[in-house]
């Protein structure tokens, strides 16, 4: 059955409602998130009838799409999944679905290889194995990374829809440091994502306008708010990020050489997965290669190298030298005089 485009952008509005477990959506509530999705992607500024809204929820709890969406009303008024894991997304692909996949991976495929469209390479293959695997019903043939107890993604949205249409946010949260949660104002400007982790680059409208990163899964609460949006005039996001390993930097920090030696049988991993894109080959040496890169000195850059455990070696700058020590040293202090962890009725 062929779905027009405003009623997709409804279907999929109402799903990532209904996923959002934080609160409670009455029928008023997924009119004005369906109103604000037409607004947003199709300029459609006349609004959502309830009577359409309405009809929308029947045909998701119906098999005419295949969605047979678990959608109860809960106490005669909040509507939600009964299912927690459920989403429009989950469910298997129809064959109109597929014939159109198919088409678009065909299409797309003759970009793969290309180096002005490198980007696509990952998303092509991703596309090509879920067809592969829904037209012969078996097991993808390729696993990428993912994390599925991965928490804040549901704040992705919030925060791309704020960003792209210029709203302040109210966001609620707490840090690993802090003892309880803090609230404050804050202008989005980018979407982050570092080693399956979310993060937003933006700038808060406490004092002295700090810009800040915050950690999706760090949000408790998040909602628009009407106070001005602040617009970037302090940074280039294309190329903020570019001398940082990682996500952790602060404005008007330096980057500097970081030299590192790896030993023979590591190095070539090193060689062909750079930890940088400024990576460079110094020396090769008879039982290693020292590299270089140019970031900036952070928590992320630490843990990075102290991952190679002895097989890697920090040669400058003195600052980086001195903390690897001080933090190896800490490392074997735990392991002094340590005794074996039993569980009980082990």
């Amino acid at each position: 059955m062929p779905v027009n485009r405003n009623a997709l952008i409804r279907y999929r509005t109402i799903d990532s409602c209904l996923q959002n477990r934080r609160r409670q959506w009455t029928l008023d509530d997924l009119i004005d998130a369906c109103s604000e999705a037409l607004y947003e992607y199709q300029g459609i500024d006349s609004g959502v009838s309830r009577r359409t809204v309405q009809a929308d929820i029947e045909m998701m709890r119906s098999n005419k799409l295949g969605y047979e969406a678990p959608i109860v009303v809960v106490d005669k008024k909040y509507y939600t999944y009964s299912d927690k894991s459920y989403s429009i997304n989950n469910i298997p692909l129809n064959n109109q679905d597929m014939q159109v996949l198919s088409e678009v991976a065909g299409l797309l495929g003759q970009f793969k290889g290309l180096g002005h469209f490198a980007d696509l390479n990952e998303m092509v293959t991703k596309l090509e194995d879920k067809i592969y695997s829904q037209k012969t019903h078996s097991t993808p043939v390729v696993d990428f990374e993912k994390n599925d107890n991965l928490k804040g993604l549901e704040w992705i949205e919030i925060i791309r829809k704020a960003i792209v249409a210029k709203n302040t946010l109210c966001v609620s949260y707490q840090s690993f440091k802090a003892r309880g949660a803090s609230t404050f104002c804050f202008s989005a400007y980018l979407l982050k994502e570092y080693r399956n982790r979310w993060f937003v680059l933006g700038v808060s409208h406490v004092r002295n306008k700090p810009l800040l990163t915050l950690a999706l899964d760090r949000i408790q609460t998040i909602e628009v708010h009407a106070d001005e949006y602040l617009e970037n005039t302090r940074i280039d996001l294309a190329t903020y990020y570019n001398d940082v390993l990682g996500v952790t930097k602060s404005p008007g920090q330096r980057d500097g050489e970081v030299i590192f030696w790896v030993d023979d049988k590591n190095a070539p991993y090193v060689t062909t997965k750079p930890l940088h894109h400024t990576q460079k080959i110094l020396k090769v040496t008879a039982d290693g290669t020292i590299f270089s890169i140019r970031v900036i000195m952070n928590f992320e850059l630490e843990r990075e190298l102290l991952g190679f455990g002895p097989k890697l070696k920090v040669l400058g700058p003195r600052i980086l030298v001195k903390q690897m020590k001080d933090l190896l040293r800490k490392s074997l202090e735990h392991y002094a005089g340590i005794a074996l962890f039993r569980r009980e009725g082990t």
